[in-house]
């Protein structure tokens, strides 16, 4: 990219305060000029057109893209944010195919042999006692042993260690931490769903001058990844937290701060409701979704499901069908849109027969399991399908070994847009990466670029598809819209299977204003 020079002042009367000069939109060959005055696409011109509609370069500022592609800036709709930057930070379990090997990790690292990307985070301190050593990631569904309290043991010699699931909804457990937090054990050593998310939350606890610049490095890495926004689910009271850390200067991503059940009445109290603005929050914080969970997840076998998994158990239903029905009339009342996560079969017609009953539409988040008949109902009800992708490639191994010979139509991206359900897109990090390109790559390829071939590809979306569900159903830059734009070097419509997935970001921009690139 180049710039022109431009005028130490912007004036108004009509002149754009940015102009990102020689653009393609994807699949077009006609490069044209973005102006962007106020936040807000204002004009695209041809770019041999010096003026349009009295709408001119004037002394605007010009980034010339030297004919890149600019799409509307990437969304995530599913993010455990402070999670995700603490993953990075702790023992690293994804490569473990056992228990034996990942509590072999847990052991290398206890002697000094293996270290996580910041030592000093691994560790949990609660005051005045040995530090609790943290290790995330490991997938239990595909062992081919299970975890336990005496494996454990045997490898940690009563240092105090809490391993968390990669899906967050189981932890691994030693005895030494299984006193400290004060939370029962039996021989597995492993907490499930809301006892394992309370001690979750302790681990989380850490001092706001760490977590915090964990935080907005991870946002700098996703906004060079041309990401603008996130809906963040972390299970906290999120509001606070992220007013801290936009006062502290935070200001690469736009955040939806998604609130539970137990804050709803505090939200209400408060005159809070989905997509009001937050004072304080400079543009950028804004109220999102209630996020109500009715079951567990696949790798723990508690996703709650119509037919019986190998160990003949069907899942975990949470909260029941008439206690989901007035959580979702209270949500209408108040202003709150639902976000149900349902990931099971009988958890999604579950959430689905609330939603009807409740005449309201919502999102539903994961919808990994449904059945045949119940795909038509997200269109007819006007429930969107919040879901991750990257998942189906992660998961396909358990969901084969948990839901064998009903794999059609889990992670069902093709059936839930045939049955007029509106798509959007995410990650659910730090279960898979903050990265959209990730998650679209997952959508239409169906497989890694690692060999093995595709999982169900006839459940792929196009590329456009894809695109138009990580932007807010944009698709496509259009006057009007906030100046919220990705900018890459490649056509996204256009280019190779592997390209896509890694597909490089020049730049990218929040209301007209730089949060990665643009020098």
């Amino acid at each position: 990219m180049s710039e022109q020079p431009r005028s130490s002042s912007i004036h108004s009367h009509g002149v754009p305060e940015l102009v990102l000069a020689s653009t393609r939109q994807p699949g077009a060959e006609v490069c044209s000029d973005i102006h962007i005055r106020d936040g807000v696409v204002a004009a695209i011109i041809p770019s041999q057109h010096k003026r349009l509609a009295g709408v001119g370069r004037g002394a605007a500022r010009v980034v010339n893209l030297d004919g890149r592609y600019a799409i509307p800036g990437l969304w995530d709709e599913h993010v455990h944010m402070t999670q995700w930057a603490l993953a990075s930070n702790r023992v690293d379990l994804a490569g473990a195919n056992s228990a034996r090997a990942a509590a072999a990790v847990v052991g290398s690292y206890l002697a000094g042999t293996v270290a996580p990307a910041d030592a000093s985070s691994a560790a949990h301190t609660a005051s005045g006692a040995a530090p609790t050593l943290v290790g995330v990631g490991f997938r239990d569904a595909v062992w081919p042993d299970l975890p336990g309290l005496e494996l454990l043991d045997g490898v940690t010699q009563g240092h105090p260690t809490a391993l968390i699931s990669h899906d967050l909804h189981c932890v691994w457990l030693n005895s030494a931490a299984a006193a400290r937090y004060g939370v029962p054990v039996d021989r597995s050593g492993l907490l499930r769903e809301e006892p394992a998310f309370e001690l979750t939350r302790e681990l989380g606890r850490l001092p706001d001058t760490l977590v915090d610049p964990w935080v907005k490095k991870a946002a700098g890495a996703a906004a060079a990844r041309g990401v603008v926004g996130i809906v963040d689910f972390e299970m906290t009271w999120n509001r606070d937290e992220w007013l801290r850390r936009i006062a502290g200067g935070f200001d690469a991503l736009r955040i939806e701060a998604g609130v539970y059940p137990q804050d709803l009445d505090r939200a209400v109290a408060e005159g809070l409701r989905t997509g009001l603005p937050v004072d304080g929050g400079g543009g950028l914080l804004t109220v999102g979704p209630l996020k109500v969970l009715i079951d567990g997840a696949l790798n723990t076998r508690t996703a709650y499901c119509i037919d019986p998994y190998p160990d003949g158990g069907h899942g975990l239903l949470t909260v029941s069908g008439p206690e989901l029905l007035e959580l979702l009339v209270r949500a209408r009342q108040a202003g709150f849109v639902p976000a149900v996560h349902a990931i099971g079969d009988a958890a999604n017609r579950v959430a689905l027969d609330a939603f009807e009953a409740a005449g309201i539409g919502g999102r539903v988040e994961h919808a990994q399991f449904v059945r045949n008949e119940d795909f038509v109902r997200f269109g007819r009800l006007g429930v969107t399908a919040s879901v991750q992708p990257a998942h189906a490639l992660d998961d396909r191994d358990a969901a084969e070994a948990n839901w064998a010979g009903r794999t059609d139509r889990s992670f069902p991206l093709r059936s839930l847009v045939a049955g007029g359900a509106r798509l959007a897109l995410g990650s659910d990090a730090p279960v898979a990466p903050l990265d959209p390109w990730t998650a679209m790559s997952a959508a239409t390829a169906r497989a890694r670029q690692d060999g093995r071939g595709p999982w169900h590809s006839e459940q792929a979306l196009t590329r456009q598809e894809a695109l138009t569900a990580s932007t807010r159903g944009r698709g496509r830059l259009r006057v009007g819209d906030p100046a919220d734009i990705a900018v890459l070097d490649g056509d996204p419509l256009a280019v190779s299977d592997a390209d896509f997935a890694a597909m490089p970001v020049a730049a990218t921009l929040v209301a007209g204003r730089f949060t990665h690139g643009g020098a």
